[in-house]
C-alpha cells in the first residue's frame, strides 16, 4: 500500500508587489493550516517523508503543519518539480519516488491538487480548497504503477470553523 497526502497551501497575500512563488500567507492561511492540522493530528498517520513547493506559501503552509504534528524535519524537503499548477510536474515527481515510502505529504498548489485529487482518488472533488487536505491509498507497492486509489480522507479548513 501507499499513502498520498495532498495539502494545498493555505490562503495567499496579493497585497505586496512580489514575485508568485514570494507571495506570503494571509493571516487566515496561517489559521486554516493550524486547524486542519490539529484535525489530522488526531488519526495518528506515520509519515515517511514530506515535500514542499518552494514557493513560500507552501513552505509557509508545510511548516506550520508540520510542526502541528510533531513532524522531524529530517526527512523532508523542498522541491522544484511540486512548483506546479498542472498536476504533470507533481505526477512525475510522485512516480519517480524511492519505494521505500510508504506514507508521504506533499505541500503544493491547485489547479494541480483538484486535478489529481480526481485522477487518483475516487471521490469528485470540485475543489481543493486553500489549506485542504486530501488522503489517497494505492494498492500497490510501487509509486511508478499507482493509478486509481481510494480517497481515504478529506479535511477542508470550512467544515472545522466554528
Amino acid at each position: 500500500m501507499k499513502r498520498i497526502i495532498l495539502i494545498r497551501h493555505g490562503k495567499s497575500s496579493w497585497d505586496y508587489q512580489v514575485s508568485d512563488k514570494d507571495r506570503p500567507l494571509k493571516e487566515r492561511g496561517i489559521n486554516d493550516a493550524h486547524l486542519v492540522a490539529e484535525k489530522f493530528k488526531k488519526k495518528k498517520v506515520e509519515i515517511d517523508f514530506a515535500f514542499s513547493s518552494p514557493a513560500n506559501r507552501a513552505l509557509h503552509t508545510s511548516m506550520i503543519f508540520l510542526r502541528n504534528i510533531d513532524y522531524s524535519l529530517n526527512q523532508f524537503m523542498v522541491a522544484e518539480d511540486l512548483y506546479d499548477f498542472s498536476g504533470q510536474g507533481v505526477e512525475r515527481f510522485v512516480q519517480g519516488l524511492d519505494n521505500k515510502f510508504v506514507n508521504i505529504v506533499i505541500f503544493g498548489h491547485n489547479y494541480a491538487f483538484t486535478s489529481l485529487a480526481n485522477t487518483w482518488g475516487d471521490q469528485y472533488i470540485d475543489n481543493v480548497p486553500t489549506a485542504g487536505l486530501v488522503q489517497i491509498i494505492f494498492d500497490t507497492n510501487d509509486w511508478s504503477k499507482i493509478s486509481k486509489g481510494t480517497t481515504e480522507e478529506i479535511i477542508f479548513p470550512k467544515h472545522l470553523r466554528g
